[in-house]
């Protein structure tokens, strides 16, 4: 996990049939453990330090150059 400010953060749902979670890391705090600065998807920010399989990262797409 190589996390960075504006990466995508998924967290997965530990219940059947429950959708994941979205977030974007706003700050990373500390690499080890990781723990990350997020805003959910509704808005809401909080403090995560996600456990090992419950997360996974979705690195930000860098704008094309012409």
């Amino acid at each position: 996990m190589d996390p960075h400010t504006g990466d995508s953060i998924v967290f997965e749902s530990e219940r059947a049939g429950q959708p994941a979670h979205r977030g974007v890391i706003e700050e990373v705090l500390q690499q080890q453990p990781p723990r990350f600065r997020v805003r959910r998807e509704d808005g809401h920010e909080s403090i995560v330090t996600p456990a090992a399989g419950a997360a996974r990262i979705e690195q930000r797409r860098q704008p094309a150059e012409h």
